[in-house]
């Protein structure tokens, strides 16, 4: 019940943004992101946006068009709403996924599954404006330079959070764990 009568459920009410605010943002997965920034705001410190599928294994352009313009709109106007109200110094944006998509379109017309190479983002929070590490070969099918795993992603991501990512901690039911779980820290991204 306190939780249900708290001031702090207004920073669920989008509606309270300015008209040019929302359509900056869209709907969808914008509207999210919206929300996400307004959590932030509000002293959230770990907030999850999912966009709900990306699969696109038939029909990829026809799919993209959709998802990827929704996504391109969403995440530029968090990033520069972030950025505005001083928020992007110490809020790390994070986009990934599970695996990466074929190099090769499918007789669908779509990609299918690929875990060897996929791209990733981070933004805020310490990391490099701009910068890429590690690549792929020319036709996207293996990892060229610099590869990072799932763990090494994962401890760069607790390392920007301030996190002991190679502490042994606990969790509440005792189990032992470490953030970095056997991951090394991709330090080069940071300022």
């Amino acid at each position: 019940m306190k939780l249900l009568s708290s001031k702090d459920l207004e920073a669920f009410d989008v509606s309270k943004e300015s008209a040019a605010t929302q359509e900056l943002y869209g709907t969808g997965v914008g509207r999210s992101c919206l929300l996400a920034r307004r959590l932030v705001q509000n002293g959230v410190r770990f907030v999850e946006v999912n966009i709900g599928g990306w699969d696109q294994h038939a029909d990829v352009d026809e799919g993209m068009e959709g998802v990827g313009k929704a996504m391109d709109r969403a995440v530029a106007a968090l990033l520069s709403d972030l950025h505005k109200t001083g928020l992007l110094e110490s809020t790390m944006v994070v986009i990934t996924t599970e695996f990466g998509r074929t190099p090769d379109i499918n007789e669908s017309e779509g990609r299918d599954h690929y875990p060897k190479v996929f791209s990733t983002m981070l933004a805020g929070g310490g990391v490099k404006g701009g910068y890429v590490y590690g690549s792929s070969d020319k036709d996207g099918r293996e990892v060229a330079e610099k590869a990072v795993t799932p763990q090494d992603f994962l401890a760069t991501i607790g390392a920007g959070m301030g996190l002991p990512v190679h502490e042994r901690a606990f969790s509440p039911s005792g189990r032992p764990f470490t953030v970095g779980d056997k991951g090394t820290v991709v330090s080069d991204v940071f300022v």
